[in-house]
């Protein structure tokens, strides 16, 4: 649930944390705090709901392993992941075999994200930052199990992956101007462990926003991408050699164009765009003739498209209606591949093997957590790898999402995702919480939530809505909010209320809303701008203060920053509107009880902002709680932190919004 800006699943990501150091006997008291949470069950909360169905402690949802990424050994018998099983993001590897699993890093403390093995032996290179502040750096941890760190600066970097011939890595970072991101290529096959002695070249110079997304297996090319505005974007292609830089994607109107990747003849870019279209759809660009060629249309949004190691198969995701599908292709023969006794569900995070016999997959769905699949080619086998399930909860008594869609008010048909809890029938008087996505371009998917299974479990309806300006539902529907954050989005929430009511077992004095980021903006704003309309609030990190948040956008954000300011305002000549919309210069109007959580080191959401809008609410006499995570940033990375903030979630819902 982060704040970010969007189209499907690109790459305008307002990720970003700032470090702070967090006081010792502080945290050892919110983590003793924590524990003593642990151990009181919500037995206590008897009604006719909790008689019927199996009930589950956050503990245990929480105790469901969080995994994802995948890469294979160099002899293609493991595949490295990033899991939560110690309860902080450590790098793993899973035997192919015999499906267990090593854990290879041992923080515990800041996340480390796995990226890669290397192609001859066992190191692996991951990346991590410090306190949750997003200052990612690169790591190669060697056999023998010291780490190296090969960004040792102040920066921000990013991985980009090996070179085709397996010898170096590609990266971006901003360490010569903090407002842009350079491409470098590292040598490390062949060289000297030593920390510093490993070879880098500059590939790319950034001095114009235009960020690198693709370089072709030759190193001639690389593929920039332009953001004009969070509908709007432009390919840039620099020839290396030559250094002429083209631009290959003119168009009248607002579309979206992405690179994805280069053929293996380095003659061929392939993007998305969706030019004279309301959905994203692959393209070809022919780099000596110019010629653009349409490849492949879907009637929701190309996610993505990959192309494996040799260029044996074609992958391409398609968002289709909150649930990503895949079609792979045989490039040579045409054939389309058929994965045989495939679950129902999400699938994301698809990887070939470099000999391309094998692949990875991830697959998930409202019942099912994201478990690592694994099929051969040859023998047309697949496999499960991981079971990530907390094997206490009978997956039984969780309950499937429901597309639905209801009108707004003006008639738009909005898309959510509707869980009610097993056993429920008309005529029940269940509470309800409307689950808002972050972004404002987000989308609430088919795949498992912890946390919605939990509230769930306990007896809460939960509406989970795709408002105006959410990806994947074409491009008009994504840009139907900008400009107007606040109001038609907020409206679409409130419309919600009446396909609720109208189920017939929920209560409608007891509807709630929550959300994160900026979700968690729309709680506020809903308890402000429309203060009779929800119960309760539940803001985690939310913003409060348009104008403070958006004066005050990390450095690194330079490129996106008009992009930023064309949906959703210009801090300087929008300044009226913005505060106008800013939930904590309206703070007098909040009459129901809310709570609000915060990581101290957050960059984009500042604990300013919480601290203002609690303190502003507080004078109205009002139930209002407040809780400060000091080792979390923008969305709680660890497990103890998020057990806390969801069992203080329904401890706040049962008194305030059930009654109990």
């Amino acid at each position: 649930m982060l704040l970010y800006f969007r189209r499907s699943s690109n790459k305008m990501c307002l990720n970003l944390k700032l470090t702070l150091i967090p006081i010792l006997m502080k945290k050892l008291c919110n983590h003793l705090f924590t524990f003593a949470l642990l151990t009181i069950t919500t037995s206590c909360y008897k009604n006719d709901f909790l008689d019927k169905n199996q009930k589950y402690t956050i503990e245990q949802f929480m105790n469901t392993t969080q995994i994802f990424g995948s890469d294979f050994s160099a002899d293609e018998k493991s595949i490295l992941i990033t899991s939560k099983a110690s309860g902080v993001l450590n790098a793993y590897s899973i035997n192919i075999e015999t499906g267990e699993q090593t854990q290879l890093t041992h923080s515990s403390d800041n996340a480390i994200i796995a990226q890669s093995y290397f192609p001859l032996d066992d190191r692996i290179i991951y990346t991590s930052d410090q306190g949750g502040n997003e200052l990612t750096h690169l790591y190669i941890k060697n056999i023998e199990g010291n780490s190296i760190d090969l960004t040792p600066d102040s920066a921000k970097a990013s991985y980009y992956g090996w070179n085709q011939s397996k010898t170096a890595i590609y990266w971006a970072s901003n360490k010569r101007d903090r407002r842009y991101f350079d491409m470098y290529r590292t040598k490390v096959i062949g060289a000297s462990i030593k920390e510093g002695e490993f070879q880098t070249k500059k590939l790319y110079t950034n001095n114009n926003g235009f960020t690198p997304s693709t370089i072709s297996d030759n190193e001639r090319y690389i593929a920039l991408s332009e953001r004009l505005t969070t509908s709007d974007a432009n390919i840039h292609l620099l020839d290396t050699q030559t250094g002429d830089l083209h631009l290959i994607t003119p168009h009248d109107g607002e579309a979206i164009n992405e690179p994805q990747f280069f053929s293996k003849d380095n003659n061929n870019l392939y993007f998305t765009t969706d030019v004279d279209s309301e959905f994203t759809y692959l393209m070809s660009y022919e780099i000596t003739t110019q010629k653009q060629k349409v490849e492949q249309k879907a009637g929701w949004d190309i996610n993505y498209a990959y192309v494996s190691h040799n260029g044996a198969y074609l992958v391409t995701g398609i968002n289709n209606d909150a649930s990503t599908k895949i079609i792979i292709q045989n490039t040579q023969t045409k054939e389309f591949i058929t994965i045989p006794d495939l679950p129902e569900g999400d699938i994301s995070s698809v990887n070939i093997s470099d000999n391309e016999t094998q692949m990875t997959f991830y697959l998930s769905n409202s019942k099912i957590p994201r478990d690592l699949f694994l099929y051969h080619f040859k023998t047309k086998t697949l496999k499960k790898l991981t079971n990530t399930l907390n094997p206490e909860i009978n997956p039984d008594d969780l309950v499937a999402g429901q597309v639905i869609r209801f009108p707004s008010f003006d008639s738009l048909s909005i898309p959510a995702i509707l869980y009610k809890p097993n056993h429920t029938q008309k005529g029940d008087k269940l509470p309800a919480l409307l689950y808002i996505h972050g972004g404002p371009g987000g989308q609430t998917r088919l795949n498992y939530t912890d946390r919605i299974q939990y509230w769930v479990n306990q007896g809460y309806v939960v509406l989970a809505v795709n408002n105006r300006g959410s990806s994947g539902y074409g491009k008009t529907f994504y840009k139907a909010d900008n400009l107007k954050h606040g109001d038609v989005d907020l409206k679409d929430c409130i419309a919600s209320k009446k396909f609720l009511i109208n189920t017939g077992y929920v209560d409608s004095d007891k509807i709630g809303i929550m959300g994160g980021s900026y979700g968690g903006y729309l709680v506020m704003a809903a308890l402000t701008f429309a203060p009779d309309e929800f119960a309760v609030g539940i803001n985690y990190f939310g913003v409060t203060n348009w104008l403070r948040t958006l004066r005050s956008i990390p450095t690194w954000w330079e490129a996106s920053r008009n992009a930023l300011y064309s949906e959703l305002g210009n801090p300087e000549t929008d300044s009226l509107a913005l505060y106008n919309k800013s939930p904590l210069f309206f703070a007098h109007q909040i009459t129901k009880p809310f709570i609000v959580f915060q990581g101290a080191n957050d960059p984009r959401v500042l604990q300013i902002e919480s601290d203002e809008i609690v303190a502003a609410a507080r004078k109205n006499n009002i139930p209002v709680e407040y809780i400060i995570f000091p080792d979390e940033g923008h969305g709680f990375s660890k497990k103890i932190n998020n057990i806390k903030a969801s069992y203080m979630t329904l401890e706040f819902l049962n008194k305030y919004l059930k009654g109990i």
